[in-house]
């Protein structure tokens, strides 16, 4: 700002500060005859500081209100900042979470920690989200997680840690047994795209519906183990091309065809359940 607008701003509020509320009209006439003009109550021009000590009053006053001002935005990042921190840190020590792995259980002092429903089951398992997972052993982490988080092992610990150590290990199992079968596994990855799928539904292909039924008919009539495992093989050949259908179709991102998938292999799972249950 220039000196001669940072004045002619303080004339302008000078002029404002009279006790009435009336306007001032302010002719072209010289400072002493406008002096005249104004009311008794009001600061004469010739009182008025000089161009350089205005300049010098508004710096200071612009300083002093930088020095006194208060940023809420930066408190409220400072607070989130620490809500995320503590849930970062171990309920019982304190001890940091590590980045490269889920927080089920301090490195620090060995307790179990609270049950994080945003973590799903294939970071539970340190896989990538997605339905091919190949020849991972998950037997032997989900081995693993139960030493570490079985109820058992901290029955002297105390009921919060107990209570920790139950939902804990119950999620590991049931994240163990979703993602070691295909079809459990492409039902978890589509709900994990906010696509719920119903097992339940139907289908109304004459075609696929006369498949089925002479299936389970020939499970019926079959006279040993041996023919119970030939149609149990053919059943686990049927499984496994819908089963890379549905991956190709999760590809390319074509959920009617996932889910016609699912509903096919639902159908000879169910088959070779059966089968099963007459060996």
């Amino acid at each position: 700002m220039s000196k001669a607008k940072l004045r002619s701003s303080l004339l302008a509020v000078l002029r404002c500060n009279t006790a009435h509320s009336t306007a001032i009209n302010f002719p072209n006439v010289s400072n002493s005859a406008l002096s005249s003009q104004l009311p008794s109550n009001c600061i004469s021009l010739s009182q008025l500081p000089s161009t350089a000590e205005c300049f010098r009053l508004w710096r200071s006053s612009r300083c002093e209100c930088l020095n006194n001002l208060r940023f809420p935005s930066r408190v409220f990042s400072s607070r989130s900042a620490e809500a995320s921190d503590l849930k970062l840190r171990c309920w019982n020590c304190g001890a940091a979470a590590p980045t490269s792995v889920v927080f089920l259980v301090c490195d620090s002092c060995r307790s179990i920690q609270p049950l994080d429903q945003s973590v799903d089951y294939f970071q539970i398992f340190g896989l990538e989200k997605k339905y091919e997972i190949g020849d991972v052993n998950l037997e032997s982490q989900y081995k693993d997680w139960q030493k570490k988080l079985h109820p058992d092992l901290v029955h002297s610990k105390s009921d919060r840690e107990r209570e920790y150590a139950a939902e804990q290990s119950a999620r590991v199992i049931d994240a163990y047994r979703t993602l070691s079968k295909p079809l459990s596994r492409a039902i978890y990855i589509l709900k994990l795209e906010g696509l719920d799928v119903n097992e339940e539904d139907t289908i109304s292909e004459p075609e696929l519906l006369n498949e089925i039924m002479e299936i389970r008919e020939a499970v019926e009539d079959a006279s040993g183990s041996q023919e119970l495992n030939q149609i149990q093989s053919q059943m686990q050949e049927k499984l496994n091309h819908w089963s890379n259908t549905f991956a190709k179709a999760l590809r390319n991102r074509n959920f009617d065809d996932a889910i016609s998938s699912i509903q096919r292999m639902t159908y000879y799972e169910r088959v070779k359940e059966e089968i099963t249950k007459k060996l």
